[in-house]
């Protein structure tokens, strides 16, 4: 009787320490970046007002805030959303245990309700649409519901209450998985599986997106906006071909790219 009771008494401290072990790893956080593309300068700052702990982010650069990419801060599931009274048109990405991000007031959605997106990955472009007096992103980290604090690359962001005393350079989309980064132009940019007019479409890009170019290839010659190309370049992060008359570089076969 005496082992039976100590062997129920082992079974139950066991299933206690499997018990207190998982939800320890459920409090994980993603290495979370910066919202905006690899390089660029934001100033931010916290409203009093806001009713979790967002920061707003404009640039900082030189460079114009309405219109730039707003990229996902850590790979996950992306849901489209708008509140023309509050926050927009806006994103929340979900990226598992408990934590997602948020994204608002943007002037274009770059991916569908449902996509699984990566980070680095553009998800639509910064605007003022719903309840904002300028273009910005409108940026939050949730923890199962509940606004934390914004961490970036492991380091807390302080809460300003104006512009310019903090700034944010980010490395986020730097190319870390290879190709050679160029910004597109035009809007409704169709990419294909392959340098062809009749390939099938498998993303389009909204505005201007940053790009990371694998290599470039002959394909069909494309007319479009006063040019004629038959280059193509293969996306990395679209996993698929664009005309080269959408890269905005002058010349038709880019410089410093592979041929595929």
């Amino acid at each position: 009787m005496l082992r039976r009771t100590l062997a129920v008494l082992a079974s139950l401290l066991v299933g206690a320490a499997t018990l207190v072990a998982v939800p320890t790893e459920a409090l994980a956080a993603p290495n979370f970046k910066a919202p905006f593309p690899c390089g660029q300068r934001w100033t931010y700052s916290h409203h009093s007002a806001e009713v979790r702990r967002a920061l707003d982010f404009v640039r900082a650069d030189g460079g114009t805030t309405n219109g730039t990419p707003v990229l996902a801060s850590a790979g996950g599931v992306a849901t489209r959303y708008s509140q023309p009274s509050g926050a927009g048109n806006y994103i929340a990405i979900d990226h598992g245990g408990g934590w997602k991000t948020y994204y608002f007031h943007l002037s274009a959605y770059s991916v569908p309700s449902g996509a699984t997106v990566g980070q680095g990955q553009q998800i639509g472009l910064t605007g003022s649409t719903g309840n904002s007096s300028g273009p910005h992103i409108h940026y939050e980290q949730l923890y199962n519901g509940v606004g934390q604090n914004i961490v970036i690359n492991g380091s807390a962001l302080a809460y300003p209450g104006s512009y310019n005393q903090y700034f944010l350079t980010s490395d986020n989309g730097c190319g870390g998985g290879g190709g050679t980064p160029f910004m597109t132009w035009g809007s409704g940019i169709r990419v294909r599986s392959d340098a062809r007019l009749a390939a099938p479409v498998v993303a389009t890009l909204a505005g201007p997106t940053q790009v990371f170019v694998l290599c470039q290839k002959q394909g069909d010659t494309v007319t479009a906006e006063g040019y004629t190309n038959n280059w193509w370049s293969k996306l990395r992060d679209q996993n698929g071909f664009i005309t080269n008359i959408y890269i905005d570089h002058p010349a038709a076969q880019l410089p410093g790219v592979p041929i595929c």
